[in-house]
């Protein structure tokens, strides 16, 4: 029976079309497929084989055969392909996290809609771009691998949408952990004229494995806290790690369990839990011994023997751990671990010190602690 893997969208004047690898049987042109992910059928209108700029039409498409399908509705990276009555799910590829941030906006107001269109393009195609708004400052931010990363696609905004935009300084996607376990407690009493509000919660914290992101749990017995308001409770428990409470980054790698509280007959209610789940983890978070992650850049450069000492010397200033070095057909391959607050311009950097003969590749490895003094620097910046 027929099945493929949607790997890649992406658009041009004629509209928007999904390359897709076939894994088992055929499909044609006009045949009727199952979207996995959404349970819905989508016709296959036209069939291509790409070949640069020119598209080729085909009647079949046979397993190990990657072409396209042009005009596709509801299909996203990643979705499985399959017969009506062979439903299958394959295993998506992983996309990291984006580590660099930008402020953009339209230099008029004729380019406000046209700049929501070509964002909303751009997001669908890369599943690495992502675009938010801040609340505290009405921006639009986009968030990308790395500062090349996004200089393309501002650039793509100008060539492809005809949208003209400036752009902020790059910021980093900093993180907020905890370094010890604590307990937080919190109590939400409004009294009002007529219903009050009471909620009372009682949580305990703990660190996890670096790369493990945030869970939370219930271990309330006895029905201190009332079934019917966990899930608000556990809602503002994770509504909490959206800012935490060194300079408001996301808080990562710890685990919540919520022990225990109190209700009242009348006054309590979800509103109330939330808020008390929220003021229970700020107080716990006070308590765990908070600290600031920076994001960590796998860096390769690749460099003649000549200049692979001032390479090294070079990345030891941008606080980079060298893992291995290499030697390939003359060339030396650099390893190393950057900070990746310390890359920023290194292109350039890396062709000045080789006489334009070197050059690295980068991308996103983890997050690790950063030391006190720049994180003093950042706070101090932050709050400014």
């Amino acid at each position: 029976p027929f099945c493929a893997l949607a790997f890649k969208l992406a658009s041009d004047k004629f509209g928007k079309f999904a390359f897709f690898r076939v894994y088992s049987g055929s499909v044609s042109k006009g045949d009727a497929v199952m979207n996995s992910r959404t349970g819905k059928r989508e016709r296959i209108g036209r069939l291509v084989r790409i070949q640069a700029n020119d598209f080729l039409d085909v009647e079949t498409c046979y397993a190990g055969d990657i072409a396209a399908i042009v005009g596709v509705k509801d299909i996203t990276t990643g979705d499985t392909l399959c017969a009506s009555d062979f439903r299958i799910l394959l295993e998506p590829p992983s996309f990291p996290v984006p580590v660099m941030s930008m402020a953009i906006e339209p230099r008029s107001t004729a380019d406000q809609d046209k700049l929501a269109g070509a964002l909303q393009r751009l997001s669908a195609e890369d599943p690495t771009f992502l675009v938010s708004t801040d609340e505290e400052t009405g921006q639009t931010i986009i968030s990308g691998m790395g500062e090349l990363h996004l200089e393309i696609l501002c650039d793509r905004m100008i060539r492809e949408f005809n949208v003209q935009v400036r752009s902020g300084k790059p910021q980093i996607a900093y993180r907020e952990t905890i370094a010890a376990p604590a307990e937080g407690e919190g109590k939400f009493i409004k009294q009002t004229g007529g219903t009050g509000q009471y909620g009372h919660v009682l949580l305990r914290i703990s660190p996890a494995e670096r790369g493990s992101g945030f869970s939370v749990e219930s271990q309330v017995v006895g029905g201190e806290i009332p079934k019917e308001f966990i899930n608000a409770t556990l809602a503002g428990v994770e509504e909490a790690t959206a800012n935490g409470v060194i300079a408001g980054y996301p808080v990562v790698d710890l685990h919540v369990a919520v022990v225990g509280g109190s209700s009242h007959d009348v006054d309590s209610n979800e509103q109330a839990f939330r808020v008390a789940g929220i003021l229970a983890m700020r107080e716990a978070l006070q308590s765990a011994s908070p600290q600031l992650l920076e994001p960590i850049m796998s860096v390769e450069c690749s460099t003649p023997d000549e200049y692979q000492g001032d390479i090294i010397g070079d990345l030891n200033r941008r606080r980079g751990h060298i893992e291995a070095i290499e030697s390939r057909n003359k060339l030396a391959i650099i390893k190393s671990q950057v900070p990746l607050a310390e890359m920023f311009g290194y292109s350039t950097d890396i062709r000045t010190l080789s006489s334009g003969r070197a050059s690295f590749s980068m991308e996103p490895s983890h997050f690790d602690a950063i030391p006190q003094r720049i994180a003093n620097e950042l706070i101090e910046r932050r709050c400014a």
